[in-house]
């Protein structure tokens, strides 16, 4: 719950720091390296040094990563922070289709059934339906919102396969948080949104999202998920997404109309019906 609780407010900092979505994820990654270094050096000199493969899936992590916060950083301009987190989390229907056409891992009946569920929920959140949807353009939210899933789906399979070893998790995620910070670098420039400098009070805001979100809540997720019985999990973790959109109506004021929520409560059945017999990780 913690962790989840970390997470969530990932949208919020990102609103509250102003700055662009490439600057947003560089300084997420950058800031949150050293405490993940120590981490790390803490974890190898306990359990020895990781493995080539490791490293080389931890980096193709990374990649997933930064294409991940990029993108869904564009969705919170485009939709807000709490719905764009909700879009995000599509990720757990995702994933299960991406191992079973990658992997050779056929998906269960629940995730089957909870495809449509989770699409009826995002055409919602997009405002087709009903009128006074929230964001500056919400249609292009669920486009940018779709697509951070699909990058998360990534990120995730990518980072399970370089932490087989629950015990070295915190390597996995110092390796996969430098490599998005690297990568992020020359997208950011490309699309002319970096910005290296930014106010003492972005400054504030951007430690905070990289220790709390970055380090803490995905460490903590990170150990909690193989302790726990994988409803239980679930279930907990299903709290990120509806966190978000409160938090995101409490603390920034944003405004999601009657419709959008109605896709956000769908949107999290579909998410509990595809996790209630698995194991995973949401963002």
């Amino acid at each position: 719950m913690a962790g989840a609780a970390c997470i969530a407010f990932s949208g919020i900092l990102v609103r509250l720091a102003d700055v662009s979505p490439s600057t947003a994820a560089f300084y997420r990654c950058a800031y949150a390296v050293p405490p993940l270094l120590v981490i790390a050096a803490f974890e190898r000199r306990r359990l020895g040094p990781r493995g080539v493969r490791a490293r080389s899936l931890a980096w193709l992590a990374g990649a997933f990563f930064a294409a991940d916060l990029i993108l869904w950083h564009h969705a919170i301009a485009a939709v807000g922070a709490g719905l764009a987190t909700v879009l995000g989390n599509v990720q757990v229907v995702i994933v299960p289709i991406a191992a079973w056409l990658l992997l050779s891992e056929r998906p269960g009946a629940r995730v089957v059934a909870a495809v449509p569920v989770v699409l009826i929920g995002v055409t919602l959140i997009s405002g087709i339906v009903g009128e006074g949807a929230y964001g500056n353009d919400p249609a292009l939210g669920v486009l940018f919102g779709v697509l951070t899933a699909v990058a998360y789906a990534g990120f995730l399979l990518a980072l399970r396969a370089s932490s087989a070893d629950i015990g070295r998790s915190a390597g996995a995620l110092f390796h996969a948080t430098l490599a998005s910070a690297l990568f992020v670098l020359p997208v950011g420039w490309l699309l002319g949104e970096l910005q290296l400098r930014t106010s003492w009070e972005a400054f504030a805001w951007l430690v905070t999202l990289a220790l709390t979100s970055q380090v803490l809540g995905w460490l903590l997720i990170a150990a909690a998920l193989p302790q726990a019985p994988a409803a239980i999990s679930s279930v907990v973790l299903t709290l990120q997404p509806v966190a978000a959109v409160l938090l995101a109506i409490v603390l920034v004021d944003e405004e999601p109309s009657i419709m959008q929520l109605a896709g956000v409560a769908v949107v999290v059945c579909g998410i509990v019906l595809a996790t209630g017999c698995r194991r995973s990780a949401s963002t």
